[in-house]
């Protein structure tokens, strides 16, 4: 049984195109998250992104270009166990071809004035990534 008042502890990958964050819709979900996910035990920040961005999109990250942006803390979206998210944010270059795989349904590009379809993490990394100057 988890503690309602826990925060659910994840990873995401901050990836800013043309001033647009990379977000992903999971499937069933109706609002827009960042790749990335919960580590699994022992498992590292880096271990945990690159499998989950993997697994996501079909991408390897590259592990020199890896920078950690912050940490956003948000209300939890569709996540009854959890009052709010702890997400840890890095950014990095990314390898192959992207393509929506796993649990993705699909993943977009979004600007600030699209920061309704985020989810209330996605919204803060969102703020965050403009903070450091990411979005132009």
């Amino acid at each position: 049984m988890t503690d309602a008042n826990a925060d659910l502890d994840v990873v995401a990958w901050v990836r800013v195109v043309d001033g647009r964050l990379l977000a992903v819709r999971s499937r069933g979900r109706d609002l827009l998250y960042l790749p990335g996910g919960k580590r699994e035990p022992g498992e590292s920040d880096w271990s945990a992104l690159s499998r989950e961005v993997r697994e996501e999109l079909g991408l390897e990250l590259e592990r020199a270009s890896l920078r950690e942006l912050g940490t956003v803390r948000a209300p939890a979206h569709d996540q009854p166990a959890f009052e709010h998210v702890r997400m840890a944010c890095f950014t990095a270059d990314g390898r192959g071809a992207m393509t929506a795989s796993g649990e993705v349904d699909e993943f977009r590009f979004v600007g600030p004035d699209e920061r309704g379809l985020l989810a209330p993490a996605a919204r803060a990394a969102l703020d965050l990534a403009a903070d450091r100057g990411l979005l132009g």
